[in-house]
């Protein structure tokens, strides 16, 4: 069950769309439920709404498995894009693997703040949340900005998925804010890549490859509980990126031993 509503962005002064998954027996009860937060949400839940025509297809899938869960997804807005998931400019890793200094980035601050410090309380005010019991989740950017959330807000978020993140735009800072970061409330991080993330462009997916796998040994090595996968041939494309969704909830909701 899906519900929509405008939500207004201090910072930035506009209104945003904000799409909520509650479970299907969310009304016939009084249960009170985690809740995952995620970016790019018109590609969060259905085809119809989605960017390009593809999404993760995650209204189906949360549906049908029965998980009870709320998902609160914060659209995109397409020509700020690389400036709210980004929260540095771009630098000199991202030079190397673009050809080019874009000076684009740099307003993640204040996008995850509004997350953290006008959605999170609404949310938990309009639903019955767990209000100690959240996650965030995103795809390229959105899990660059993901990573940074987790680092600034450890105590709010406590799981994280990244699928195919775009690292690179701000690899040097985000490896330091990783480094320093205390980290220890941090449950479980999921982390992914595929092998043919740029298609034609093989040193462009070379370069994917290596930014992911440095930000997994830098999680690794705080002793965080991290699971990293690399897909063969896989494409940044949301075709592949919904067939990772069954996996990542299989690791988030399987108990430590």
């Amino acid at each position: 069950m899906l519900e929509k509503f405008q939500m207004n962005m201090t910072s930035f002064n506009e209104d945003r769309m904000i799409r909520v998954y509650l479970p299907e027996n969310y009304k016939n009860q009084t249960t009170r439920y985690p809740v995952l937060y995620m970016h790019d949400g018109q590609n969060v839940f259905n085809d119809d709404d989605a960017i390009g025509g593809h999404s993760l297809q995650l209204e189906e899938f949360l549906s049908e498995n029965e998980i009870n869960l709320i998902v609160v997804a914060i659209d995109q807005n397409s020509e700020e894009r690389m400036n709210e998931y980004c929260p540095w400019k771009n630098g000199q890793y991202s030079k190397r693997i673009v050809g080019r200094i874009d000076p684009t980035g740099g307003k993640g601050k204040q996008y995850i703040d509004f997350i953290v410090n006008e959605l999170k309380p609404y949310i938990d005010k309009k639903y019955r949340t767990l209000k100690d019991q959240n996650s965030m989740a995103g795809i390229s950017l959105g899990g660059l900005i993901s990573t940074y959330a987790a680092c600034v807000y450890p105590n709010i978020f406590q799981n994280v998925a990244v699928l195919s993140s775009a690292f690179f735009r701000n690899q040097e800072e985000i490896e330091k804010l990783l480094e320093e970061a205390d980290l220890s409330q941090l449950k479980k991080f999921y982390i992914d890549c595929g092998t043919n993330e740029a298609k034609t462009d093989k040193l462009i997916s070379k370069e994917f490859v290596n930014s992911n796998h440095v930000i997994y040994e830098v999680l690794r090595k705080k002793d965080i509980r991290v699971k990293f996968n690399l897909f063969a041939d896989a494409e940044h494309h949301y075709l592949y990126f919904r067939q990772r969704i069954p996996e990542i909830f299989e690791y988030f909701c399987t108990k430590d031993e």
